[in-house]
């Protein structure tokens, strides 16, 4: 059984990355690598995480015009990412922009993930940036626009992924705001493993939960061993 979870790798440098991966990867499914690592160790982290042997996720959100999202999903799948995230509110020419540029860089190995609503907006966020609809219209409009894209899959919290199901059922399903033992942060839309793998998720992304453990490892194969009992 391969885990669904991908660990986040929410860490300053590429050594800490690899450091932590080695670690993990036995447990886990496959690894993100988000804004703060690309930013700083640059793209070549994803080719280096990539040679632990699990998938990597490059979660750029892009958003852009089109030819800039295609160049750089490209320069992304030259790199050795598995995924690519680009945002959903983009439109379909930019999604499909995303999709080619990705196929080109990595021979038609990789796949773009949507990036639906983020997991720390609620429906007060929307409306005041003009949004006059709840988050899970939203997930829906833009799982339609996925679907025209030619897209992978899509990026949605755990509350929405009934209705990406309803709207996308073929989309491979990558879910954010996992809470292993409860709490919370600045991600408001959320739910537990269990309860995101019984709605629908393909892929459960978890950070803090195993990045910040005094073990690891261990966090990482208690994670899946509940999963799987699950």
């Amino acid at each position: 059984m391969v885990s669904p979870v991908i660990v986040a790798l929410d860490v300053a440098t590429s050594e800490e990355a690899v450091a932590l991966g080695s670690k993990v990867h036995q447990h886990v499914g496959g690894f993100k690598v988000g804004l703060r690592l690309l930013y700083r160790s640059g793209p070549g982290v994803i080719g280096a995480v990539a040679a632990l042997g699990r998938p990597v996720f490059a979660d750029a959100k892009l958003h852009d015009i089109p030819s800039q999202v295609r160049a750089a999903a490209e320069a992304l799948g030259d790199a050795g990412a598995r995924w690519v995230t680009a945002h959903a509110g983009g439109g379909v020419p930019m999604l499909q922009a995303a999709t080619e540029g990705l196929a080109e860089g990595s021979d038609g190995a990789a796949g773009v993930l949507a990036v639906t609503v983020l997991t720390s907006l609620g429906p007060q966020d929307l409306s005041e940036a003009g949004i006059d609809v709840t988050p899970p219209e939203l997930v829906r409009s833009y799982a339609a626009i996925a679907i025209r894209a030619g897209v992978e899959g899509v990026v949605c919290s755990p509350r929405e992924l009934g209705v990406v199901a309803g709207a996308a059922p073929d989309l491979v399903r990558v879910t954010p705001g996992i809470r292993v033992d409860g709490g919370g942060d600045d991600q408001v839309r959320t739910a537990s493993p269990e309860e995101a793998m019984a709605a629908g998720a393909d892929w459960i992304v978890v950070g803090r939960p195993i990045v910040l453990a005094d073990d690891p490892a261990r966090a990482a194969a208690r994670l899946a061993a509940r999963l799987e009992t699950a």
